[in-house]
Parts: structure tokens; sequence; C-alpha cells
């Protein structure tokens, strides 16, 4: 259940995420500062990295993004849209991670060609649609950091999962590496503030569905509610600390109903 009372989501600095609306991306497009006729609540996005740098595959084994460290600085946030949802039983808003969670986890990934989606995948994003409830995704993406990705690809990415399961009211991307001391790289909670900040949402009313345990952590940094989706890559001792588990999406979201019941 939810608790409702005034967001206390913290004001926050310099260094933020990416934060791309829903629909098809333009090729031509690169991060730069928000339309000043948009809404309000846009964060401020950094620019691309060093188009010297290689692209492609990584240069050996992908790290266990469960084993990477937690940043330290913060993102930009302008005004937030304006006040959370009405009280009720239902969440605020359901923030997804995206590799192992809605789509196979393959590291580094900006070509389209190559999304999977999970198991359950779509049902789940059309249950929590169908509550008149915001879907939006929180990923963290170190391959722009480590130069294996860059603002299009990423795009592109994004632009394939709509195709496959509609538009998400918010997609905010962690382009930092673990080594960048920012703040918005789960396990850290500023990922998921910003997206609450963005969406009109209390943190607290807000559920994080991610299938290792820095999404939880991020989730409970965050004062929201996290649920685990184990998979095959999920450590087991982040299984068995998790405080909510599901065996697959949609169960994890008809967690999310008013008495809802599931694996714990």
């Amino acid at each position: 259940m939810f608790t409702t009372s005034t967001p206390r989501t913290p004001p926050v600095p310099a260094g933020g995420p990416w934060l791309f609306p829903p629909g098809p991306p333009d090729p031509t497009a690169a991060p730069g500062p928000p339309d000043p006729t948009d809404a309000p609540g846009l964060l401020d996005l950094p620019g691309p990295p060093d188009p010297t740098a290689a692209p492609g595959g990584p240069g050996g084994p992908a790290p266990s993004r469960s084993q990477e460290p937690a940043p330290s600085r913060s993102p930009r946030l302008l005004t937030p849209p304006g006040p959370p949802r009405p009280p009720g039983g239902l969440p605020d808003a359901v923030l997804f991670d995206r590799d192992g969670t809605l789509i196979e986890d393959v590291p580094y990934n900006g070509d389209p060609r190559r999304v999977r989606l999970m198991p359950q995948a779509r049902a789940a994003v059309d249950t929590v649609r169908s509550w008149g409830v915001p879907v939006a995704v929180v990923s963290n993406q170190s391959g722009v950091a480590r130069g294996l990705l860059d603002h299009r690809r990423v795009r592109a990415v994004q632009g394939r999962v709509e195709e496959l399961l509609g538009p998400f009211a918010l997609w905010a991307v962690c382009p930092h590496g673990p080594g960048d001391g920012c703040a918005c790289r789960k396990p850290a909670p500023g990922l998921i503030h910003a997206a609450c900040r963005r969406l009109g949402a209390d943190p607290r009313r807000v559920a994080v569905i991610g299938d290792i345990g820095s999404d939880v952590a991020a989730a409970r940094a965050a004062g929201a509610r996290g649920v685990l989706v184990p998979t095959a890559l999920t450590r087991p001792q982040e299984t068995a600390a998790a405080p909510e588990k599901a065996p697959d999406l949609l169960a994890a979201v008809r967690l999310l109903l008013p008495g809802g019941q599931g694996a714990r």
C-alpha cells in the first residue's frame, strides 16, 4: 500500500540524467538544453560523448550491473510540473528498469534489431496503463560514459521498445559510468527523484520494478516501493534481500493493486 503525504523529493543540483519524452526519436537531434516553450520540469541534457571514441561492442567481458558502485553527485532539475495524483490505492506512477526487466539484457546495446521483450512485458505495461497510471523507464546506460553508446543509439533502442510496448510517459537515462560520481546512477535515488519530479509524482507513492538489487536499492533510497523480478542474472543474495519479489512482470504489477498478493 502507498502512504499519502506532501512530496519531499530533495532539490538536486548539476550533473543529471537524460530525460526523453515518448515518441520516435529524431535521428538528426543531439542532446541539449530543453526547449523553453516545453512544460517545466525537464532536465538539461548533457552533451554527447567524445565523437572520436570507438563505437560498437565492449572490448571485454561486461561487468555485472549489480556489482557497480553507487554514485554521489546529483542531477539538475527545474520547476516541478505540478501536484501529485490524488490520494488513492494505486501508485502515482510505475517506473520500469529497461535491460533485464522490459527487454533482454544485451550489454551496451545500441542496435534496435537486438531488442527482445522479456516475458509478460507487454501485458504488464498494458495493465498499468489500463489503471490510468503513468508508466516510465529508469535506466543506467554506462555505455555512454564508456564510449560504446551515444545519444542517437540510446534513442534508437528507445524507439524500438516503444514500437513493441507503446509510448512511455518518460525515459530517464543515466549516461554516467560507475566512477563518475553522479547521483542519478542506480542504486542512488537521483534517477527516480528526477523522474518523479518530471511526472509530478510523490516518490512515496511510486513503484519501481527491476531485475537486480540496485533497482530495489534505488527505490528504497528514494522512498519508493521496489519490486524485484529476478532473472538468471540476478544474484541469489539480491533475491533473498528483496522485500517484495514476483516471478514475472505481470505478477509484479498485480502486487501494486490494493490488497495485491504475490511472492514476497
